[in-house]
């Protein structure tokens, strides 16, 4: 009784977590952003993430009011933080390097998916740097990893992974896979989902390490600008 139970809440926190998204895609869908983001670069995107931004903030809010859950909203242990933030950065700029260089040398880089303007660069950096990490960690870390804990398990699969952080790194991934209803049509590429999968483990990691969510957005926002940078940088070169 107490596994279907579990069962259950895995269910449960698993539709909340990708239904977060595609609430967000729904309410972003009501809107005309034609004038202001004529090439849809940022806007419906910047939209999409505050809804589901809201949607997780209010679920937290009410969790927090009646059961007292701690999301570790606050800057929690700063030299952990701190610490893991520098060596994580470090490692993920040696691998833009490398992922870069490889993709080049075998034809197979893809340049910026918008016109080159300014206005598409900035405001489509813009997002990745003030909305991405913020609104995804919220969903994927601070919800998913305190709630799956608290009510599943928080034991460790080993001394290097919890249950916790693993099945928000799966569910980060899955939240990559693109839905349609209308008509019904399910697009992704492996490497997108896996590569989610793991810089989500990363960043649960030091959500744990921390117990605090600033970090991982820190590092999330920063792996996206850095990615687009980069890409830019080479859509101009290239």
């Amino acid at each position: 009784m107490m596994y279907l139970k579990k069962v259950l809440f895995v269910i449960l926190l698993s539709i909340v977590l990708l239904g977060a998204p595609i609430l967000g895609r729904l309410g972003a869908n009501l809107f005309d952003f034609s004038r202001l983001d004529p090439d849809g670069s940022f806007l419906w995107i910047s939209v999409h993430h505050i809804i589901q931004a809201i949607v997780i903030l209010i679920l937290i809010w009410i969790s927090n009011k009646l059961f007292s859950i701690n999301f570790n909203l606050g800057l929690g242990d700063k030299e952990v933080g701190i610490k893991y933030l520098k060596r994580f950065m470090f490692f993920f700029m040696i691998y833009t390097v490398g992922a870069f260089g490889s993709m080049i040398l075998m034809g197979g880089f893809q340049p910026f998916q918008y016109p080159l303007t300014g206005l598409n660069i900035t405001g489509y950096l813009g997002f990745q740097l003030l909305l991405s990490g913020p609104s995804e960690e919220l969903i994927f870390r601070a919800f998913a990893i305190t709630i799956f804990a608290l009510l599943i398990t928080d034991k460790r699969l080993n001394k290097h992974i919890s249950y916790a952080n693993l099945f928000a790194a799966i569910i980060f991934g899955l939240a990559h896979v693109y839905i349609r209803f209308s008509p019904f049509e399910v697009s992704y590429t492996v490497f997108q989902v896996v590569y989610a999968m793991v810089l989500g483990y990363f960043y649960g990691d030091c959500y744990e390490k921390s117990k605090s969510v600033i970090y991982p957005m820190i590092m999330h926002s920063f792996t996206n600008v850095v990615m687009i940078g980069i890409t830019v940088i080479l859509s101009f070169i290239l």
